[in-house]
């Protein structure tokens, strides 16, 4: 029989009318500062914190539960005879129900020009020891900390329903949750202030995530998926308007990174489109339309339900053309407000208006049992060094900085011609590198094909070979390779000047 519910709550949207319930279910309302008098002042009857421990809050309020005739009252075993006898001995009443949440410490770090100081005021310390004493005593002691499941065991008790060891440790679950999403909060926080020390990684990973939405599936409809957003630092991924169109998927949202990651490459006005994860089309323009139209000529066939996505506002122009094409998503930092119109004519289309830049340090990658964690990769030329004797061209060196970019996001084994910068054969995901040259080249035919780009080295001189065939006139690599000498030769062979950048970039 439950006789004591103990309720300390910063937000109080909904305290009243649990707490109202809980006294008509006959129990004693313990409760400490504001919640005391909201509930006071509502009617309820109410025993403050101070009266059960007989000492005052103190530190300006850093101190109220911390005392042993509360936490006492939570973690005594009732089916333990030395934990009832330590309660009878110092006249300690058992509490039975917790109800408790948190300061808002994630809300407070949003808010512009706050100090650590006043930060560092909103780490909660009382309420996450009681809600891990009372989960840790979840066999005796219900713990509340989600206002739904409030709701749900007072109908459980009114209904007078057998109340089961696993729902008790189902809300115990929910409260260690909540107690290490809090904490990671704190860290991730901390990490931006803490100067940075000569460890990047360390001994410990806290990743707060907290649930944006479920997904319809993952990447195929037998695949359950959920969107988790880190709520600390929110990135571009998490900040995005939708502007129309159905719900994001899975696929959606992991090839919409790919695209946003690639335009924001460059500086210039650009355009990617992007189709099950890798790029089919990059291209640079003088306006916003000139570089739709060549990212779609790269590959007209797979944009077909791919992703388009520009780093400058979307005109009228450009957004006629897109309307002509099925298209999954158009994302670009802003739409004139007739572009928008026109696109919005197609229900489907997710439109979706991106507030920031790519902002993310490091990337995640699960392993069974684990997680492979790394800086995301923001590197681009260690030093550009021309190992042939021809020469590169002036107007040459901006088509290879062009194409040296693009490769960066193209699955590996990659390769990528351009001309004009702009994208015209991309060769991506191969599991040897002839095999992507032979597809970028193969795919630039009747587009021109001036400069090939590779994430990594040529084992070989194939590439070199089959390059010459299509006239490339420079090619950007690594370098690093035992047999560099044999790629040399063959590019002063067919008069191809070949620069080495001394950095790779593979993308797995």
């Amino acid at each position: 029989m439950l006789k004591r519910a103990l309720i300390s709550t910063f937000k109080k949207d909904k305290v009243v009318g649990i707490a109202k319930s809980l006294e008509e279910l006959g129990l004693e309302i313990i409760s400490t500062g504001g919640t005391a008098s909201k509930l006071i002042e509502n009617g309820i009857k109410v025993t403050s914190v101070e009266e059960v421990t007989n000492f005052p809050e103190i530190l300006g309020g850093r101190v109220k539960t911390l005392n042993p005739l509360i936490h006492g009252a939570i973690l005594a075993r009732r089916d333990n005879k030395e934990d009832m006898k330590t309660l009878e001995n110092f006249k300690i009443e058992p509490i039975d129900l917790v109800y408790v949440n948190l300061y808002p410490f994630l809300e407070v770090t949003q808010k512009p020009e706050i100090t650590l100081e006043e930060i560092v005021e909103y780490i909660d310390i009382g309420g996450p020891t009681m809600i891990r004493a009372a989960a840790k005593n979840y066999k005796h002691v219900f713990v509340l900390v989600d206002d739904a499941d409030a709701e749900e065991l007072i109908k459980k008790l009114k209904n007078q329903e057998e109340i089961t060891l696993d729902y008790r440790l189902y809300l115990a679950l929910k409260a260690f949750q909540l107690t290490a999403f809090y904490d990671s909060c704190i860290c991730r926080y901390l990490e931006d202030v803490v100067p940075q020390t000569q460890d990047v990684f360390g001994k410990y990973i806290t990743l707060p995530l907290e649930q944006l939405q479920e997904m319809r599936y993952g990447e195929n409809p037998h695949q359950k998926a959920s969107f988790y957003q880190d709520p600390v630092k929110k990135g571009s991924m998490t900040t995005f308007k939708q502007l129309n169109g159905k719900e994001l998927s899975y696929n959606n949202l992991r090839d919409a990174q790919a695209a946003w990651r690639a335009v924001n490459e460059y500086e210039e006005i650009a355009c990617c489109a992007v189709k099950h994860n890798t790029p089919c089309g990059i291209a640079l323009g003088n306006s916003i339309v000139e570089s739709y139209k060549k990212a779609y000529e790269c590959d007209p066939v797979s944009i077909f339900g791919g992703i388009v996505a520009f780093n400058r506002k979307v005109d009228v122009q450009t957004a006629n053309l897109l309307k002509e094409i099925f298209i999954e998503i158009v994302m670009a930092p802003d739409f004139d407000d007739e572009a928008l119109k026109i696109l919005q004519k197609k229900k489907n289309l997710r439109i979706l208006k991106m507030i920031t830049k790519p902002l993310d340090k490091y990337e995640y990658i699960s392993v069974d049992g684990g997680m492979l964690v790394q800086e995301i990769d923001r590197g681009f030329i260690n030093d550009f060094r021309v190992v042939t004797e021809a020469q590169v061209p002036e107007d040459l060196k901006e088509e290879l900085f062009f194409a040296w970019r693009a490769v960066k996001h193209v699955k590996s084994n990659a390769i990528v011609v351009s001309k004009n910068k702009a994208t015209t054969g991309i060769g991506a995901g191969q599991t040897n590198r002839i095999w992507a040259a032979i597809d970028a080249l193969e795919r630039s035919k009747g587009k021109g094909a001036d400069v090939l780009a590779s994430d990594a080295f040529f084992p070989f001189s194939d590439v070199v070979e089959k390059a010459a065939e299509f006239g490339i006139k420079a090619i950007i690599q690594p370098g690093g390779s035992i047999r560099d000498n044999e790629s040399i030769e063959a590019c002063n062979k067919y008069g191809i000047a070949m620069v080495f950048t001394d950095m790779r970039h593979f993308k797995h």
